[in-house]
């Protein structure tokens, strides 16, 4: 089932997330409409915090980039109750965007490298390195259970230059061809 897309502004996307067990209500269901909602809007990451619920679940699929690097091809992972254990290496830009902050792309600071634990849709624990790409779209989606949004990360005047468009999507003033939910 695809699922509406919470937009900027709304208080859900602040929140911190807490963490899940395996008990989580219909958890599958959920995964499957996760994946289902990512991909009929074009993206390649979706956190649950951007389905109204403030749980530490997001899932990534990379296959949009495989053009740019054929490893990308099929990358699809769950996290479960993540935690990025380690960041390194030095700042690179990257252009991003967001399914809750439509029409909006900027470049962000991130760094190449890191070190992540968390449980896969099975509940099984891992902690892997991941770097490049994979690295960037997994923090992007870490930074949504974490209450921040990647228009955050940008210089204040930035912020400052993209505050009419982002004050627009808050109050629904948006063109999408996917569902969305605003606070009005």
């Amino acid at each position: 089932m695809i699922l509406p897309i919470y937009g900027f502004g709304h208080p859900v996307l602040k929140k911190v997330s807490v963490d899940i067990d395996a008990n989580y209500p219909n958890i599958k269901e959920l995964i499957d409409n996760m994946f289902a909602t990512m991909n009929s809007s074009n993206g390649v990451g979706l956190a649950a915090p951007q389905l109204g619920l403030s749980i530490r679940l997001f899932i990534i699929d990379t296959t949009p980039f495989k053009e740019d690097d054929p490893s990308l091809d099929g990358f699809k992972k769950v996290f479960i109750n993540a935690r990025i254990i380690e960041e390194s290496g030095k700042d690179w830009a990257f252009n991003e965007g967001c399914l809750s902050v439509p029409s909006i792309r900027e470049d962000v600071l991130r760094k190449p490298n890191i070190v992540i634990s968390y449980l896969d849709e099975n509940f099984v624990e891992h902690t892997e390195n991941f770097d490049g790409i994979k690295a960037r779209v997994i923090q992007h989606e870490y930074d949504h259970i974490e209450g921040k949004l990647f228009v955050e990360r940008l210089s204040p005047l930035k912020r400052t230059l993209i505050k009419g468009r982002l004050n627009d999507i808050s109050k629904g003033r948006t063109d999408v061809n996917y569902k969305m939910k605003f606070v009005k």
